[in-house]
Parts: structure tokens; sequence; C-alpha cells
């Protein structure tokens, strides 16, 4: 039945029925009464409304801004908010998520009056099926408001905007950014909003408030003197009331913990027979804050048959200090994390302004890092295709020439744009994400494998796509040819992202830990770098020319790009050893001979028409689908043992025996599909000098293997903004709170240099 909602419920119209000459009469009354007062009653205008979060057609959220008035006077307050609206089932976030989840955010444009601070009413405790994360939100519907001030100078409308970023989700999560704007009269009088008002009433009474205003007195004793980084601590709150107030009563899930700036974790726990007292459980986050922590939260008094009422809690903690070693103590182990349906996921990284970065450096950072990418070895097979097809295509006509070098581009900037929302969806959904994640999937390193061997095979000439020369594809149409181009960035970038050029790391990182604006241009400036080389061949007409002439030496250096192309998939083959193990590898094997198979099958009947080619077209995709089904299913090994002679797995308990002893320390966060990685194992790490050097001072030599998923070493890498490998570390015993970051591409002077540094020895060492 149509209605509308007010105040969580949904109103009904009534249903029309024969009246009499009285109902005739009740009739021209009620009309009146609306034509006199029944404008506060009137909808929000379409601009104030918005749905977002699209799931198979569906919105998932509506947003409405609303006031608690329908006129304001100069100088005066009103109430300013935005009512969410959730589908069943479905939640948005508080503003501390929990465990898994992005804060809701409402941003305010309002020329002529001033809004506040938004005022959040309790949230609930979300729990995921399995109880394993907790999170903190609203489901149904709920309305986040402000106090606004109009000002003594507003006069005709004041124009409120609300541009609101909500994170929706039920098992899967979606983004949702909706902007919201409505006039709102400037008379002689506040005129109250009465279907709207009572809303903001409502919402208003389910804000916690200080102790105080509800009669209760609190405190806090700490068990210890002061907190440790890294360490647990535990107490007592103690809620009282005053003035005849019964001690409080909770239920389940009674109390909601704010962000602490140094605080990692807190917790309350109500002691059986004694009412008003709570058992407090923290721990201290790894970084020291700027000033003494607070803590903060909310206390749900009550229970669900005598009501709810929520009280903030505000009470000082005592001061944090650096952890300290005792030698042969170790300290406690980083907490499992823990993420969005995926337990030991990776946590989200710290704030970026933590780097010490400006937002313009880091951009010039992605440019030159996406330039240097073509210097890396990932990238040759693609850039010598790619020189392979100028070369062709370098008599043509400028214009095709310059379309080519567009597609390319288009290709480079539209693939890594899609993986940048890729990133933005995973991290949306809690999950932590780095550059070059995706070579941790074993289904990923198969396809990536399976492209390479069909691209190798049609350089051989087992089958045909895009405008090879032949008769067939001098009739394809030129779309086609610059569709090849595309691919070949697409390409280019499927096989950068293993590695990591100087600059890029250290980009990548800032852009994954920042906003969504800065991930996508962060990821685009990188496309650019990556795609100019090839476009300077097509704009500067004199690095054109000095491109050797076409000839027959053309078809004998495109079956040798053949064979490059194979080369990286031997690589790709040996990453799935490293993930999968030996039977992987045979797995992955099965599937690429079943891939070739097919495409000489394709091969066969592509110059045929008719059944023929279609029952041959049938018979290639079938047989690849039903040899990817067979093979395409691998378990997971345990990690391989130390790659250089005389190492040992990174742990925080490795690393701080060894400050303890007095060894400097170097951790190679590294993986097996990285090329930058094991170019620098292959000739710096195991360089005569370099060991000698390690063996001279000592030095204590981890490796952080990031091969698979390992939460550990994404939370490290995340810790100095970085967001994949390689990336080394160097920790001195005489400072093991200041590690020194080497640079992504070493070189045996720089790092024997860097261990002499670090080779000070202490009596009493501290963990890093």
């Amino acid at each position: 039945m149509p209605g509308r909602w007010v105040n969580g419920r949904h109103m009904t119209r009534p249903r029309a029925r024969r009246t009499s000459g009285g109902g005739l009469f009740f009739l021209a009354g009620l009309g009146l009464w609306l034509a006199a007062g029944g404008a506060g009653a009137a909808p929000p205008p379409a601009s104030a409304v918005a749905s977002g979060a699209l799931d198979e057609g569906k919105s998932r959220v509506e947003a409405t801004l609303l006031t608690d008035v329908t006129q304001v006077k100069p100088g005066d307050s009103f109430r300013v908010g935005v009512l969410f609206k959730m589908h069943p089932g479905w939640h948005i976030y508080w503003k501390n998520p929990g465990e898994s989840g992005l804060a809701s955010e409402i941003s305010w444009d309002t020329p002529g009056s001033t809004v506040g601070e938004l005022q959040w009413p309790m949230p609930s405790t979300l729990r995921t099926s399995d109880g394993f994360i907790t999170t903190y939100g609203y489901e149904g519907e709920v309305l986040l408001s402000a106090q606004a001030h109009a000002s003594e100078k507003a006069e005709g409308s004041l124009q409120l905007s609300a541009a609101a970023d909500v994170l929706v989700c039920e098992v899967n999560c979606l983004p949702a950014q909706l902007v919201l704007l409505r006039q709102l009269p400037v008379g002689p009088e506040t005129h109250r909003d009465a279907e709207h008002a009572p809303a903001f009433d409502a919402a208003l009474a389910r804000v916690p408030v200080a102790p105080e205003r509800a009669n209760y007195t609190v405190a806090l004793a700490l068990d210890q003197p002061s907190l440790t980084t890294g360490r647990a601590f535990t107490g007592t709150v103690t809620l009282a009331g005053t003035s005849g107030v019964p001690p409080p009563t909770v239920d389940k899930d009674f109390f909601v913990p704010e962000r602490v700036p140094g605080i990692k974790h807190l917790a309350l726990t109500a002691v059986d027979g004694q009412p008003g007292t709570f058992k407090l459980e923290g721990k201290a986050s790894p970084d020291v804050p700027a000033s003494e922590p607070r803590f903060t939260g909310v206390l749900r008094l009550g229970t669900a048959a005598s009501g709810y009422h929520a009280l903030r809690l505000d009470l000082p903690l005592a001061p944090v200090v650096k952890g300290s070693a005792e030698k042969g103590v170790a300290p406690a182990a980083a907490p499992k994390a823990v993420s969005a349906g995926v337990p030991g996921a990776a946590p989200v990284a710290a704030p970026a302004e933590a780097s010490g970065l400006s937002l313009g450096l880091v951009l010039v950072f992605a440019f030159l890092g996406g330039l240097l990418l073509n210097l890396m070895p990932c990238v040759f097979p693609v850039l010598a295709l790619k020189a392979y097809g100028f070369t062709r295509t370098v008599g043509d006509e400028r214009g095709r020439v310059g379309a080519h070098a567009l597609a390319y581009t288009g290709g480079i900037i539209g693939s890594l744009l899609a993986l940048a929302l890729a990133v933005l969806a995973l991290r949306a959904a809690g999950h932590g994400v780095g550059w070059g994640f995706q070579f941790q999937e074993p289904l990923f390193v198969a396809g990536v494998a399976a492209v390479l061997v069909a691209f190798s095979l049609n350089l051989f000439g087992v089958f045909n796509v895009g405008t090879d020369g032949t008769a067939l594809v001098e009739k394809v149409d030129a779309s086609h040819g610059l569709g090849r181009s595309v691919g070949e960035g697409v390409l280019a970038v499927v096989l950068a992202t293993p590695c990591s050029a100087p600059m890029l790391g250290t980009a990548v990182g800032f852009a994954l830990t920042s906003g969504p604006a800065t991930v996508i241009l962060t990821f685009v400036l990188m496309g650019l770098g990556l795609a100019l080389p090839f476009c300077l061949l097509v704009l500067v007409p004199g690095l054109a020319r000095r491109l050797p002439r076409p000839g027959a030496w053309m078809e004998r250096f495109k079956q040798l790009l053949g064979f490059a192309l194979l080369g990286t998939t031997v690589w790709l083959v040996w990453v799935m050893g490293g993930l999968t193990g030996v039977d992987g590898m045979a797995r992955t094997l099965a599937f690429l001979a079943v891939v070739a198979l097919g495409a000489w099958l394709y091969g066969l009947v592509q110059g045929t028409s008719g059944t023929r080619k279609l029952m041959g077209v049938a018979a290639a995709v079938g047989l690849v689908a039903l040899g990817g089904a067979w093979s395409l299913r691998f378990d997971e090994v345990a990690p391989q043992a130390a790659r250089v002679t005389g190492v040992q797995a990174w742990s925080e308990e490795a690393v701080a025996t060894a400050l303890a002893a007095g060894q400097p320390v170097f951790i190679d966060f590294t993986a097996d599909w990285c090329l930058t990685c094991k170019f620098n194992e292959r000739t710096v790490l195991q360089d005569e000098d370099v060991r000698a050097a390690f063996a001279q001072h000592q030095v204590a030599f981890l490796v952080a293997d990031w091969t698979r998923r390992d939460a550990r070493i994404s939370a490290k890498l995340a810790e100095f903004g970085r967001a994949g490998v390689p990336m080394y570390l160097l920790v001195s015993p005489s400072a093991p709170d200041k590690p020194e970051v080497l640079n992504e591409l070493l070189t045996e002077d720089t790092l024997i240099d860097a261990v002499r540094r670090a080779s000070g020895r202490v009596a009493d060492a501290r963990p890093y």
C-alpha cells in the first residue's frame, strides 16, 4: 500500500470509501486544514533524495536531507540531518566501524549558515554469522543530524548541501556517494516542521549523553601506572547513580568503543554480582600518541524490557611509554588481523599523512615510477611487441599511428583504473591490499600464463589476431587493429604489477592509504608514465625515423618475441610452484598444454566458414573450459625454506631476540612473483662482499616472504607507507625504534655502508 515513512514507521494512506453529506463536510474541513497548515507536510524536493549501492539492479540505501523547520528566522538555530534507509538485511557503519568496514561521513556546504558536530545515535553491534568479526553500525533507518545556525544577515533562502559517503554491507559491501541539496526559506519567524521535527527528537533521544546529565558518576582505575606500547593493560570502570538512582543494569553488547589514538583495543566486561562495575581490558598500539590517550566509548544502560539509554564515557588513561624487552624475553606477538569475511586478512594501512609526503610529490613519484617500469624485465616482452607493431605501421598516416598510441595508452590507463577500483572495493570490504596482490592468487597467475601462451602462439602463426599483413586480416576493419593495441596496453599492466620500480612503491603505498580520488589519480599518472615511451615514438618524428625499415626481418623478430613471452610464462609457472608446490606447477603446465591445443584447433578453422568453423571454435572453447575445470584446482603449500644461505624467517620475536643480543637486523620483504626482489637477491644479497660485511658485523638476516597472503607482513609494509615488495629494513640495536628503509634497487656499496652505520652495540636493546 502506498504511503510514506514517518519517524521510523510506514504510514499508509486510508482506503477511499463512500461518504454521506456529513462526510463531504469532513472532507471540506480537511481541505481547509491542509490549505492552512499542510504545507509543512510537503515531501522533500527531488534534489534532497538520493539512492545508491546498486546490487542486482536495486539500490540498497536511500538518503534524504531533512530539516526540523519549514522556515527559519535570521540568527535562529535549526536542525539539519540525513535520514538513511537501508534495504532489509543491509547496514551502514558508525564513526568507529569496528573490526571491518568504513566509518560513515557527511560533508556539509551551507553558505549563509553554519553546521555543528554530527550527532551519532547509539549504534547496534553487528557480527558475522560465525561471530568472528564484530562491527558497529545501523540497520533499518537512522537519522544523523547536527545543530545549524542561520546567519544574522541571511535572506531569501539558505542553500543546504550534504555529501554522504557510506559503505553499505550485507555479506558483500558496496560504497555509496550521495549528494543531497535543498533550499530552506528565510522569513520573519521560524516555523517548526510538524512532520519531520519528531524524527529529530527521536534520533536525539538515542544520542549518548554525559554521565552527569543522567545522574551518574563514573571512575576509572588502571592496574598499572602507565601503558606500554604494544602491551595489554587492565583496569576497572565503576558507574554509580546519584540522587537515589538505582545501580545500572546492562544486557548483551552494552559497550561500543570509540577510536582512540595510541590504543589498539578496548573492551568492557560486566562483573557478576556487582552492578555498575566493569572490567576493562585493552592494548596499546605500537605507536606513541602525541598526547595522553583517553578512554572513550558508549555505554548502553538498561535492557530490552526496561528500555535503553546511553552514556558517553570520556576518561583519561595513563600515559603511554615505549616498551622495552628484557634480554631473552620477546614482546607479545602481534594480534591476528581480521577483516570482512577473511580471517587473517591484512588490516587497513595507517593514514597516508603519516608518511610525510605531499600529494604533488607522490604524483610525481607515480609518473616517474610508471616510466621506470619500462626498464623492468617483466615489461620487456610487451614493449618489444609494441615496438614491432610500430615498425609495421610507421609508414601509415600519422593520424592512424597516433590512434594506435592512444589505444595503447587507453588500454594501460583503463586496466590501471580497473585495478584501482578493485583495490578500493577490496579495501571497502575490509581487506588490506598491496601492489601486486593479485599474484598471490593461483588462478590469476594461471590465467596470465594462459594469455601469454596464446600471445606467443599468435606470434608463431598458429592463429591470427589483429593486422598481420595476411589477406584475411587486411579485410578486417581498422578498429580491430586498435583493439589489439588496447590489449597490448592491458598486458603491459598485468606484467608490470609484479615489478616495483624505484619511487613506485612509495607512491602506491601512499595512494592505497589515502582516499579514492588519490588512489585513482595516482594510478592514472602511473599509466601515463608507462605509456610515454611508445607515445614519444609516435609524437616525435625524429625518433620514428631512427627505427629500422619494415622488411623480411620482421617475421623472424616476431617469432623471437614469441619465445620471449614463453620465457615470461616459465617465470609464472615458477611463481605457481611457490604458491602451490610441484603439483600446482604440473597442473598449470597441463592447463597451458590444453590452451595451446585449443589455439591450434582455432587456427585450423579460422580461415573457413559455416558449420565447420562453428564446430571448430566450439571444440576449442570446450576443450579449454574442460581442461581448466580439471586442472585448475590448487592447494596452498607451506612457505619455502630460507632462499639465501644463513637466513631465517622473519617474525617480531626473531627481531627482538637479535636486537637483545646486540645484533643489527636486516629484513628482506620479498615474494617469488616480484622480479625486482629476484634481481636484488641474485646481484646484491648473494654478493661475496655483502655476505662478508654481514658476517663481520654479525647481522641477523631475516626474510619476510609475501608470496602468499600474510597479514603480519601486510601490516608491517603499511606501517612504513609501502603497499608492496620489495622493502628492505635495517634495524640497529642502538636505535631500534628508527629502522632505516633502504632503496628498492639495492647496490653493494649502499648496503654495506648501511650495515656499517647499524653495527653499533648497546647492552639493553629495545624492540623496533
